[in-house]
């Protein structure tokens, strides 16, 4: 009896410590996700090794020439089907005018990193509790354009066989792109889709609108994505398509930061005083 008794106790405290491990790993997962104070020395990581990560893992994807160049002519296709192939008569265009492709070729090269990286030391200051969950929308969308560049290598219009796209770094001898002149040996020139130059621009332009309070803000907010838009273009770097392809894969990224967090990013409270 005794030792049946010892038993059913024990299968009995079992059953009772298995709900109670459940809520503890539960109540661990939202203290986890909850807002919190990020940590600069680790966010200063952080970034810097995804950065790293991402530019190795990009530029270490084998450049499958024959078939990025069989994907562009299938995108140009597409959009000569459809009647939206207007990349060619933009590239031209815009590069009559000397002052402006430059301009855009400086664009291309510098805002892409500096506005990114702007947005996230604003966050980091003024919206800690908005944070890391918008953050996480940036990484998200990163990761997924890497697998992008590895199963859809696409050669960008400049370097369509048979095309008259005018790539306006070489033409103009300006320092503009990784991916091409005297720099187009150290990066992978067929990751054009999907264009992150359109994915990162278009969360800098959310975020910025979503959070910024005045006007003008908000304004520039929405003319960043679109100025990208128009330059990734005239360059001649990428079809309309690649940018498609950017907004897509931030939308995953939204979608993932909603499902950990709980929400949208822009809803948490901006300040928490939680310690880190």
């Amino acid at each position: 009896m005794g030792e049946t008794t010892t038993k059913i106790r024990t299968a009995s405290h079992s059953a009772d410590t298995a709900p109670e491990e459940s809520r503890t790993l539960m109540e661990r997962f939202q203290r986890f996700r909850s807002p919190r104070r990020p940590r600069l020395w680790f966010e200063i990581l952080l970034i810097a090794v995804s950065y790293w990560l991402y530019s190795l893992v990009r530029n270490a994807v084998p450049e499958k020439r024959a078939d990025a160049m069989r994907h562009a002519a299938r995108v140009w296709d597409f959009e000569r089907s459809v009647g939206l192939n207007v990349e060619h008569a933009v590239n031209h265009a815009v590069n009559s005018h000397t002052w402006l492709i430059v301009s855009m070729n400086y664009y291309y090269a510098t805002l892409h990193f500096i506005v990114t990286l702007s947005v996230l030391v604003w966050l980091f200051r003024r919206h800690p509790g908005r944070y890391a969950s918008t953050r996480l929308v940036l990484f998200v969308t990163t990761g997924i354009a890497l697998v992008g560049y590895y199963c859809y290598p696409l050669a960008p219009p400049r370097l369509m066989e048979g095309g008259t796209f005018i790539d306006t770094v070489k033409v103009h001898h300006t320092w503009g792109s990784m991916a091409s002149g005297d720099l187009a040996h150290v990066s992978n020139q067929y990751a054009a889709m999907p264009s992150m130059h359109i994915g990162w621009s278009l969360w800098c332009g959310i975020t910025i609108f979503m959070l910024a309070k005045p006007l003008w803000a908000k304004a520039l907010g929405l003319a960043y994505p679109a100025v990208t838009l128009l330059v990734i273009i005239s360059t001649a770097n990428h079809f309309w398509l690649d940018a498609v392809g950017g907004a897509l894969c931030l939308s995953v990224g939204f979608a993932a930061s909603w499902a950990f967090y709980g929400g949208l990013a822009y809803r948490f409270p901006s300040r928490v005083h939680q310690p880190a």
